[in-house]
């Protein structure tokens, strides 16, 4: 019976759980919004549904449709989620400045004690 409780506790379990509720929400939005923009496009063009348009004989109405759709959510994910999300994570949290990470310092400050206990001098420059 642990197993199972350390199974249902456990972080990524969760996690993805979370995850896969807020993209059916997060689903639920980004149709609508497509619903709206491919009304505009009705209004300004006529019908946004092209399932019955087949130049010389060939359905290709259904795909028309299916790809202006995908340009559509493809847009409204990059502009109204992607490019948001991107700059608030550079504002709130910026990327470490390069250099050497703190346990990589931590080993050759000791590297250089030890070397310089070691023989009397002074220790290497890295």
């Amino acid at each position: 019976m642990s197993g199972f409780k350390n199974f249902i506790l456990r972080g990524n379990l969760v996690e993805l759980a979370v995850a896969f509720i807020m993209a059916a929400a997060f689903a639920a939005v980004v149709t609508a919004t497509v619903g709206v923009i491919m009304d505009l496009i009705g209004k300004a063009g006529g019908t946004p549904d092209f399932s019955n348009y087949s130049p010389g004989g060939v359905s290709v109405g259904a795909w028309l449709t299916a790809l202006i759709s995908f340009v559509i959510i493809a847009a409204v994910v990059y502009f109204f989620i992607v490019m948001p999300y991107t700059k608030a994570q550079e504002k709130y949290f910026p990327k470490e400045e390069p250099g050497t990470p703190d346990d990589i310092a931590l080993l050759e400050e000791i590297r250089d004690l030890l070397a310089n206990r070691s023989t009397g001098g002074t220790p290497p420059t890295s």
